[in-house]
């Protein structure tokens, strides 16, 4: 049983993390070349597992059904414990008011081509909130398996795409180097949000139990298998098309479209679009069960069948309303989104794991993640360049990507 739930956890981890941003990475190391692309995201990767890590070294002296809203106040005190709910609460309502958008336009356009059925996009979208609202406040343990469903059907859905793409890559095309040297900058935002998936830590470490060695193992394999997954794709897009073709497609729809003219394949845009809708199902579950602990954690709510619908409420309808009467300035917005992952992902867990390193002398500690100071000083270093690099390019000081 615990193999079982460790083998669905990775399975979580990684689910959350190849979202639809999968996609856009293409489009946004579109100037970097394949082999300054593949070095970034190895080195985002590398700081993603390690503050991961650094999460897991809170939670084993805390409950097991302890959040980073609990961990926060206990190590940081109030101050502390707003910014990370703040942190939280936006990444993850912004994260899933994309997700709701995204996946409520993708399920109208199969229930009008495929079914024939003459819907509003706002049913769809509706619908499609109302059936992950209901696996999320099922449990965890129902989106373990619904998870695993999706995450195995995504794989092959991934697979044809490879399969179909990968024989016309180009060698040519790998060996570009970046266009402009501030473009390196510019893409590190949108790389580093596609290896976010430390919001549902605290779901996993609930759902597992202190069992730290099985918890490690979770979060090096599941954010492994995104590292792998990202870099075929990169193989497969960047080789197959010119560096000046990708970044000639402003938009994931001309991407796709591109995609299918230079292949002269149609299946090529049938692939993704199937890829595209289990990727925004799987990242939603991630993302939305994340945030239902977070709130469950927050407004104190039990875990008995009335508690969770008013949870429930509480995580799905502002995303939902927001998706659908205010959609372009959730765009907008959607812009910060590195910057709140960066202090939910890398400031809060080096600030918290300071403090607690002071309490607890190292022999006190089970488990203590390697680096000592020295590692959170380079984490912050990134993450304050990150940062940097979000807010240069939204004040057009360096170049925009994607």
């Amino acid at each position: 049983m615990a193999m079982n739930k460790t083998f669905g956890s990775m399975l979580i981890i990684a689910g959350t993390t190849i979202g639809a941003g999968m996609l856009a990475l293409p489009l946004a190391s579109a100037g970097l070349g394949f082999g300054t692309a593949t070095l970034i995201m190895v080195g985002l990767w590398l700081l993603m597992t390690y503050t991961a890590l650094l999460m897991l070294e809170l939670h084993q002296h805390a409950e097991q059904t302890a959040t980073l809203n609990s961990l926060a106040y206990k190590l940081l005190g109030r101050k502390g414990q707003s910014l990370a709910s703040f942190a939280v609460a936006f990444l993850m309502y912004s994260l899933c008011a994309a997700y709701i958008a995204g996946g409520g336009d993708q399920l109208n356009d199969k229930l009008t081509h495929w079914a024939g059925l003459s819907v509003t996009p706002q049913f769809s979208a509706l619908l499609f909130t109302v059936i992950i609202a209901t696996i999320v406040a099922v449990g965890t343990h129902s989106v373990d398996i619904v998870n695993r469903i999706l995450f195995s059907l995504k794989l092959i859905a991934l697979v044809v795409m490879l399969t179909l793409m990968i024989p016309n890559v180009d060698g040519q095309h790998l060996v570009s180097m970046p266009v402009e040297k501030g473009l390196v900058i510019s893409a590190l935002p949108v790389i580093f949000t596609s290896f976010g998936f430390h919001g549902s830590i605290p779901s996993i470490v609930r759902y597992v139990g202190l069992d730290m060695r099985a918890l490690r193992k979770i979060m090096i394999v599941g954010s492994s298998m995104p590292l792998i997954i990202y870099i075929f794709w990169q193989l497969a897009s960047q080789g197959s098309m010119s560096q000046s073709a990708l970044m000639a497609s402003g938009n994931l729809g001309s991407f796709i479209a591109t995609l299918s003219q230079v292949l002269h394949n149609p299946m090529i845009s049938k692939s993704v679009s199937i890829f595209a809708d289990l990727a925004l199902a799987t990242s939603f579950l991630g993302v939305s069960l994340g945030l239902f602990d977070f709130i469950s954690d927050s407004f104190k709510r039990d875990a008995h069948k009335h508690g969770r619908i008013h949870t429930a409420l509480i995580t799905f309808v502002p995303p939902l309303a927001f998706a659908l009467f205010y959609p372009q300035g959730f765009i907008m917005a959607l812009g910060f989104a590195a910057i709140a992952l960066v202090i939910l992902a890398i400031f809060l867990p080096v600030a918290m794991v300071r403090v607690q390193r002071k309490t607890f002398s190292e022999h006190q500690q089970n488990y203590q993640v390697f680096g000592g100071t020295a590692a959170l000083i380079v984490a912050v270093g990134f993450g304050i360049v990150i940062i940097s690099a979000q807010l240069l390019q939204m004040a057009g000081l360096i170049p925009a990507i994607g």
